[in-house]
């Protein structure tokens, strides 16, 4: 959440997707409830210690680490929220004030505060005492979310072997007081929603979000048959491609995958973000491919398809829409599609709030690839466009502006060394800062030979030392 977000959500008020708490030196206690609905009804922003009218009050700044422990812990803890959904305040500075939000994402489930269901209106949160009522809110989303359904005979031994000691290995990386690196298996799972009680009929189980997360490849197979990722690169063959990735295995090493696969294929070019140097492509794909993963809608046969074209990347995903045509970046609305996922993917670091991917999408392609703009178009199949930089014309024409391939010829090498340099001065255009050993591997050619190559490069002053440990570029 940047300054400017938090200071458009308290100009904007309250209403039913914004809610404001006093909570200077402790948690509220109706926070929980605020929580309980906006996980019922449609989502919101939790702003602490702002008041009623916007304005921001500010947390005691040494009561503040204690709040977001306490709000982790509760949020987690099945007597105050059940079922739990983990969340956590972000710590947000105005100024000399400091104020804790957290976006609370609708949930494929419903949930109790204090064992009383709350929805959420324009007034603020009400209490549903109604069965009626409470029975539409199970109709309604489970009609919608299939990522909750139950599968009362999955087992924990269809999962598969070690994959939650790496779930707890990415969560301790990030926060080593994680509420999940206290539980065993089973209760890491249900704290996850992982595991669930249809109320409707009493079938308890694991769910269909855990077998596509940390299911076996043949539990995945008999829950989704017809679930397939296909990664393609279409540069040279455009009929069929150039290499190819089937994915049918559980998401948590599905994002692994098809994250090398982009490394693999697509250009990193040197970028400072202040003084620290940032993987653009990174920043740009890892919110690319975790939303193909985690806004997907699963039930429908088409595999999605994540096609690597020269001068773009195409990601097709079967989707359960809410609207129709092309996102705009500066105002959408986000809605999520598969809750559980995404929280679970949030826990790993893979996903930030909610929205997230397609604003950090936009901002880091300005810099990625100048002047390209992304594309998102909602319809029945997801469709999103990234362009990307390294298309061989792009590169072409960079090269022979700068005359690099014909200083190259004056050099006189033999005709194979003369083709070895000018492949070289291709790549690094095209990739930004490489060392000899990653350009050694695009070739390839022995690191020896390259690093030979490199030097007659240098002494012919056509490239130079980039910053960074044995980075060069073109100069």
């Amino acid at each position: 959440m940047t300054t400017d977000a938090l200071k458009s959500l308290l100009q904007q008020g309250e209403g039913i997707s914004i809610e404001f708490k006093q909570a200077r030196h402790a948690l509220p206690r109706d926070v929980f409830e605020s929580v309980c609905a906006f996980l019922n009804r449609q989502g919101g922003h939790l702003i602490l210690e702002a008041g009623n009218d916007g304005a921001p009050l500010g947390v005691d700044q040494a009561a503040a680490d204690q709040l977001q422990r306490d709000f982790v812990a509760l949020s987690n803890n099945p007597t105050k929220l059940q079922p739990p959904f983990l969340l956590e305040l972000t710590p947000v500075r105005l100024g000399p004030v400091l104020l804790l939000h957290v976006y609370v994402p609708q949930s494929s489930q419903v949930h109790r505060s204090g064992g009383v269901v709350f929805d959420r209106g324009h007034e603020g949160d009400f209490r549903v005492t109604d069965e009626g009522r409470v029975s539409q809110f199970y109709v309604r989303k489970s009609s919608y979310y299939s990522e909750g359904r139950i599968f009362p005979y999955l087992r924990l031994e269809d999962f598969k072997p070690g994959l939650l000691d790496k779930v707890r290995a990415l969560v301790r990386s990030r926060r080593t007081d994680h509420p999940w690196l206290l539980l065993d298996d089973e209760e890491l799972l249900r704290s996850a929603g992982l595991y669930q009680t249809d109320p409707l009929t009493g079938v308890q189980g694991y769910t269909q979000a855990a077998a596509l997360l940390l299911g076996r490849d043949e539990v995945i197979l008999s829950v989704l048959p017809a679930y397939r990722i296909d990664a393609l690169v279409r540069r040279h063959d455009m009929d069929r491609y150039d290499d190819r990735l089937d994915l049918r295995t559980n998401l948590v090493e599905t994002y692994e995958y098809l994250m090398d696969f982009v490394a693999k294929h697509l250009p990193d070019p040197f970028y400072l973000e202040g003084t620290v140097r940032v993987s653009l492509r990174d920043k740009i794909f890892r919110e690319v491919v975790a939303n193909l993963l985690v806004h997907r809608e699963y039930l429908n046969g088409r595999p999605s398809r994540f096609i690597i074209y020269a001068d773009r990347v195409e990601i097709d995903n079967a989707n359960h829409p809410v609207g129709h045509g092309p996102l705009d970046p500066r105002g959408f609305q986000p809605f999520p599609k598969n809750p559980t996922l995404a929280k679970f993917f949030l826990q790993l670091g893979r996903v930030e709030e909610l929205g997230s991917g397609v604003r950090n999408v936009t901002r880091y392609l300005a810099a990625y690839r100048p002047g390209g703009q992304a594309e998102f178009i909602e319809e029945d199949v997801f469709r999103t466009v990234v362009p990307v930089p390294g298309g061989s014309g792009a590169v072409t024409e960079a090269l022979d502006r700068l005359g690099t391939q014909a200083r190259i010829a004056k050099l006189l090498l033999m005709p194979k060394a003369t083709a070895r340099l000018q492949a070289i001065a291709r790549l690094l255009a095209a990739n930004g800062p490489l060392t000899t050993s990653q350009v050694a591997e695009q070739l390839p050619a022995p690191v020896r030979t390259v690093r030979r190559d490199f030097q007659t490069l240098l002494a012919a002053a056509i490239i130079e030392a980039a910053p960074g440990l044995g980075l060069y570029r073109i100069r």
